[in-house]
């Protein structure tokens, strides 16, 4: 029997294709970058014909790695950078408009209109979102009402709406699949969590017509196969989850009460809440944490928009760094006795602020104030802010206490003293797994899995291994005056 498994892992900043065998081990990897695309301050774009060429390049790349065939490969799993929204025309499978980006602030005033207005409430119960352009709805009118015709041709049935799995899907199969799972519809501000299904109040609200809309399927599904010409054989989809939701998987996060935060251009921590859907009144998101055989398991998650990409405008914007594995070493020869602090809200702040007009600051900065400072605070950055979701998750579901353990993944966790420190920062153990590619390896489960060429969750659970566990050494007293000068620095940025 086949048992090698395709991942393709679509991020915000990369494509990657990545080959496990049936032990679950890696074989093969291939990436490659793609444009961004910045049209004006707040707004972020990506060209979808250059996301799928980088998919399909590093499709191939990754099986000569391998020296494999695409007829040795058991099934494809996707996961991909979520609530990015890409429409395209049914007929010619081209995109319309560039896709606009999960960061993208643009709609930001519709979102605040709509909150002045009283829906908010309304969207939040049947979503468990909150009114954001984070989310996809209000960047789908906002294609509509600025491409010519769009909103005639989408009533007519002539064009097609997807985040990234369903616009790649669609490539995939020739055009023969529109198709999502429940982990990326549930983030288009558009789908009813406790229904399961298009709220056609949503859709009137955000003025989308449901001739747009993908089906929504499970995360281990049918999702159709590629077409023989693009690799030389057909080859079976059979998994699709959003990014942070395949890295709950990858870190076998199925038990209720488990925590994983991955780090990767944001940060994302997902509490596993189980069949119970946890309504937040500390402005956390409740979401489908993945749906199998029709069974919904919920979480609360905490959305941070920058982490990694604080550590990339270190290197591209102020150049002080020249690869992100120097930051590390940079922040270890900081002057302790200076307390310097970056609250990264390039693109507004996410969870628990939800400030969209607020804006990065530095605050502390005196005349010894240097690279080694501002590369410390943009990684203690990324702590503080998983401790303000963290201390939210806590108050939001009781069930959450005891001691925490947060699994964590994602390109920054490489770095020991940011994991140290954000062990420090949460006075709670951190573990980082011996597979760093969770969420690769969450879509590969789901999809070998499904065709029987990988085990069950409870033996892909006690197969996860830990690299190390990093315990918190930081005095109550240290750890209590940093934080306070971080909620004193976040109070200044927000905008209101």
């Amino acid at each position: 029997m086949k048992k090698h498994i395709l991942a393709i892992d679509q991020g915000t900043t990369s494509s990657r294709a990545i080959i496990f065998d049936g032990d679950q081990k890696i074989v093969a990897v291939a990436q490659k970058e793609f444009t961004q695309i910045y049209p004006k301050s707040g707004w972020v774009e990506h060209d979808p014909e250059e996301i799928w060429d980088s998919v399909r390049w590093a499709i191939g790349e990754a099986l000569a790695k391998a020296g494999l065939e695409a007829k040795n490969i058991a099934a494809i799993g996707i996961t991909n950078q979520r609530e990015t929204a890409i429409l395209w025309d049914r007929k010619t499978g081209k995109p319309i408009h560039n896709a606009i980006v999960w960061q993208d602030r643009r709609t930001a005033s519709v979102c605040e209109k709509l909150r002045k207005a009283g829906h908010e409430r309304m969207v939040s119960r049947k979503t468990g979102l909150l009114l954001d352009p984070y989310f996809s709805a209000t960047k789908i009118g906002w294609v509509l009402d600025k491409v010519r015709g769009a909103r005639r041709r989408a009533e007519a049935g002539e064009l097609a709406f997807g985040t990234v799995d369903s616009f790649l899907i669609w490539r995939l199969t020739g055009g023969h699949r529109h198709l999502t799972d429940a982990t990326n519809a549930c983030r288009t501000l558009l789908f009813d969590i406790g229904a399961h299904r298009w709220d056609d109040r949503l859709l009137a609200l955000f003025g989308v017509p449901a001739a747009l809309l993908p089906e929504v399927k499970d995360c281990a599904d049918d999702f159709g196969e590629t077409d023989p010409d693009l690799f030389g054989a057909a080859i079976p989809i059979r998994g699709v989850a959003g990014d942070q939701h395949a890295a709950s998987i990858g870190q076998a996060c199925f038990m209720p009460g488990m925590i994983k935060s991955t780090y990767g251009t944001g940060c994302f921590a997902v509490l596993n809440t189980g069949e119970t859907l946890v309504r937040s009144k500390n402005r956390l998101l409740t979401t489908i944490a993945y749906r199998l055989d029709g069974k919904t398991i919920y979480a609360l998650e905490g959305s941070i928009f920058v982490a990694g990409a604080a550590v990339q405008w270190l290197r591209d914007g102020l150049g002080i760094v020249k690869a992100a594995s120097e930051t590390g070493p940079l922040a270890r020869s900081s002057d302790p006795e200076q307390q310097v602090y970056l609250v990264p809200a390039f693109v507004g702040l996410g969870a628990p602020w939800w400030d969209a007009d607020a804006r990065g600051a530095i605050y502390g900065l005196t005349r010894n104030s240097g690279p080694a400072e501002i590369a410390r605070a943009a990684l203690e950055s990324v702590s503080y802010q998983t401790r303000d979701l963290l201390d939210a998750m806590h108050r939001d579901w009781k069930q959450a206490g005891g001691e925490t353990v947060l699994r964590v993944d994602g390109g920054m966790v490489a770095s020991d003293w940011t994991m140290q420190f954000l062990a420090d920062i949460l006075d709670a153990p951190v573990d980082r797994p011996t597979v760093l590619e969770t969420t690769a390896l969450g879509a590969a489960w789901l999809a070998g899995q499904a065709v029987g060429a990988w085990p069950d969750a409870e033996t892909f659970a006690a197969r996860w291994a830990r690299d190390r566990r990093f315990e918190p050494q930081m005095d109550a007293k240290t750890r209590k005056a940093k934080l306070n000068g971080w909620r004193d620095a976040v109070r200044r940025t927000l905008s209101h």
